[in-house]
């Protein structure tokens, strides 16, 4: 049987099963297109090396890649299309892309004294847009695409919760916060601009100066210049510099901590910092 009907045999199985499959389809129909339409047991263990090994340095996508192809080829195999694969029984080393910066409590708060300092006209992001974000980051743990997608009806204040939509494991989830942080995100939408059009449950929560949702380069460029102002940097490289998304790692690593200074049992409760 050729390579593309098998291919579609399998997508549209994995989809009757109510699986989402949009990505591992791309990557299939690509790896067709490099090998080429031939029937699927011609398919040699050169041509999916090949395949898997791109045109760099190996990366999680050759992972990823690998991982779809062996879903594929244990569906050929149950078929009866293929007596064995030809995919690689190893994988190699991958070179380490980037590590996550854990900031100390210390230089999260000179971070937030720096917010002040770093206010310009020209900005466009106000001081109060940028506290609310940092402070979103590392009090609820997101994910930055997932600050900058917080619609307005996402903030329940008054039941101090969020409502975190993220295409990340296709799940939706609620975020419970404090008293204080409750308070900074009530007198931050006090201070939003009150124009009936950014009054829509659908308008985004954090708005620049101009009424538009904060974009990522906005936020990255402020974020760069509170890590100078409060310097907090790494002196391995700039590699290794805090970025906005490195904030949830040091949210996990300070509560861990503090649950071992309470003498709590920490593996007990590590399902609900998970969660």
């Amino acid at each position: 049987m050729k390579l593309a009907q098998v291919i579609r045999d399998y997508v549209d199985l994995k989809q009757a099963m109510g699986a989402r499959v949009h990505s591992e389809a791309v990557i299939l129909k690509a790896f067709c297109r490099n090998v080429g339409n031939i029937a699927i047991a011609e398919v040699t263990a050169e041509q999916a090396n090949a395949y898997l090994a791109g045109h760099g340095p190996g990366t999680r996508f050759w992972q990823r890649k690998l991982s779809v192809l062996q879903g594929f080829y244990r569906f050929a195999i149950g078929r009866g299309y293929v007596t064995r694969s030809p995919l690689p029984a190893t994988t190699p080393t991958l070179r380490v892309v980037f590590t996550p910066s854990i900031s100390s409590p210390e230089e999260l708060r000179r971070l937030l004294q720096a917010v002040d300092a770093c206010e310009h006209p020209r900005s466009m992001l106000s001081a109060t847009t940028v506290r609310t974000l940092v402070l979103l980051l590392y009090g609820a743990a997101l994910r930055i695409s997932e600050a900058l997608m917080l619609k307005l009806a996402d903030v329940h204040i008054a039941a101090s919760l969020l409502t975190i939509h993220t295409r990340k494991f296709y799940k939706t989830r609620g975020v419970p916060s404090g008293p204080r942080w409750r308070d900074t995100l009530a007198a931050y939408a006090h201070e939003r601009p009150q124009e009936p059009a950014l009054q829509r449950p659908e308008a985004p929560f954090l708005l620049s100066r101009t009424g538009a949702a904060v974009t990522r380069q906005q936020a990255a460029r402020v974020f760069r210049r509170l890590c100078e102002q409060a310097e907090v940097f790494r002196n391995e490289g700039p590699r290794y510099h805090p970025r906005l998304h490195d904030l949830r790692h040091p949210w996990a690593v300070h509560r861990l901590v503090a649950w071992d200074e309470e003498g709590a049992d920490v593996q007990r409760l590590l399902p609900h910092l998970a969660t």
